[in-house]
């Protein structure tokens, strides 16, 4: 599979670093802006033979797409149980040896207004670095620019992650989250001039 994957992404010019050389991550990926980075997320975790889970909606396990998701890595997510996510992502972290969780700080693809910080919580009450997965549509490739030990700084914490996604061409610009898109936007302008 993982040869597979890599062919698959050099066949549509895609390239991708090496994933830091870290036993259990928090992945933060992004800028999540459409459904094509969820699948380019998954090749390129196959590609790099991580042992990567990520969260979903947990209505999308109905029926037989549970079950795939499920093989694929997924862990359902009810987001309506403020505070119980934090502690079961905890327990996955504590019950294995190896391991990176996935997740998307917009919590939704389309104009989040703001950031979703259970992933900061996860992280910290767990113990395990933030690696940030960066998807540059316009260079077509996933970097890994910054491992972050999180802080008590959450707004700090926050502002680094979101200005290394700034830096990267999301697939839909116009549907970035609002903190991202305000840095995004300055940066573009800057450029132009």
């Amino acid at each position: 599979m993982q040869r597979i994957a890599l062919r698959v992404l050099r066949m549509v010019g895609w390239r991708i670093e090496p994933f830091p050389d870290i036993p259990k991550a928090m992945v933060v990926a992004g800028p999540h802006t459409s459904n094509w980075d969820g699948i380019l997320g998954l090749v390129c975790g196959i590609a790099l033979g991580l042992d990567a889970r990520f969260m979903i909606k947990h209505n999308l396990f109905k029926g037989p797409l549970g079950w795939l998701l499920r093989k694929l890595g997924a862990i359902p997510v009810d987001r309506s149980q403020p505070g119980g996510t934090v502690g079961q992502m905890v327990e996955q972290f504590n019950n294995n040896d190896h391991m990176a969780i996935v997740a998307t700080p917009e919590g939704t693809r389309k104009n989040a207004k703001k950031w979703k910080t259970g992933f900061h919580r996860i992280a910290r009450q767990a113990d395990v670095p933030i690696v940030l997965a960066v998807a540059d549509y316009g260079k077509k490739q996933l970097t890994f620019p910054i491992i972050l030990q999180p802080s008590d700084d959450l707004e700090a914490d926050m502002k680094k992650l979101q200005e290394a996604f700034a830096e990267a061409t999301p697939r839909r610009p116009e549907r970035l989250s609002a903190p991202v898109k305000v840095l995004w936007e300055a940066k573009n302008l800057k450029n132009k001039t």
